[in-house]
């Protein structure tokens, strides 16, 4: 009988998952569901898995040592993207290369449907995460913190706060994800973490309502003036900016904002 491991919507929760369904010696029957989006299926059992970091880092381990490189890079995006049916793509491409020859070689197997789902998931939040790095935009709050709001469909900020750490060492930041309630956090010098927001205590982030420093607005002002100074009215094109420039990015864009 099919067994499915209910998890948390998060990277720890599913691998968590996965590692219950590893150790089950039926695999094949062995299947990954996020809480929340669970179907009923017959002649199915279903078992709630709560979020465990050894044992997520343990499928962590295994998937970089026995898939190698490749297929570890897209997994990690994989598991971030916001697809309910993810869990079960990387459980059914990890037991699919059980099945080859060479097992570092399995994200070439793409007639697999498995595999092909964890490589177009990868490849939809790295798509994400690229464009953010250009549309991210932040504010000096006063007492000098840069901070950034962004809404993405996937969990990007583990690819973007890498990014923002080498560009920003000596700088105070945070990117707050208003869609996944969490905060990537860098300390000057330091390391970035992310933090997720409790509900008791964040009702909700609102970069707008935090005090900007004096010379955030005189940039801001400068910016949203050069931005209208070099377009061009007659030569405005709406089609082809909303597809460089999707809508929804732009919200937490300065050159898209109301200034004072």
């Amino acid at each position: 009988m099919k067994k499915v491991y209910i998890c948390s919507d998060s990277a720890t929760g599913i691998f968590s998952g996965i590692y219950e369904a590893w150790r089950r010696k039926d695999q094949q029957d062995s299947g990954i569901a996020l809480a929340g989006h669970v179907e009923p299926e017959l002649f199915c059992t279903y078992e709630e898995v709560e979020e465990n970091r050894e044992k997520a880092a343990a499928v962590d381990r295994m998937i970089c040592r026995h898939l190698g490189g490749t297929a570890y890079q897209e997994i990690s995006q994989a598991v971030l993207s916001d697809d309910p049916g993810r869990g079960d793509a990387i459980l059914g491409t990890m037991m699919e290369a059980r099945h080859i020859p060479d097992s570092r070689r399995i994200m070439e197997h793409l007639t697999h449907p498995d595999v092909e789902k964890v490589f177009e998931l990868s490849r939809r939040v790295g798509a994400e995460a690229h464009a953010l790095k250009g549309f991210v935009r932040f504010r000096e709050l006063k007492g000098g913190i840069l901070c950034a709001v962004i809404r993405p469909k996937s969990q990007v900020l583990p690819c973007l706060a890498p990014h923002f750490e080498e560009r920003l060492p000596k700088e105070n930041w945070m990117i707050y994800d208003k869609s996944h309630r969490m905060f990537a956090v860098h300390e000057s010098g330091r390391r970035w973490v992310v933090v997720w927001a409790e509900e008791s205590c964040l009702e909700e982030f609102c970069l707008e309502e935090l005090e900007v420093s004096e010379q955030e607005k005189r940039y801001e002002k400068l910016w949203r003036g050069f931005c209208e100074t070099i377009s061009i009215s007659e030569r405005e094109d709406k089609k082809a900016q909303a597809q460089h420039l999707p809508f929804r990015f732009r919200p937490y864009m300065t050159e898209f904002s109301q200034g004072g």
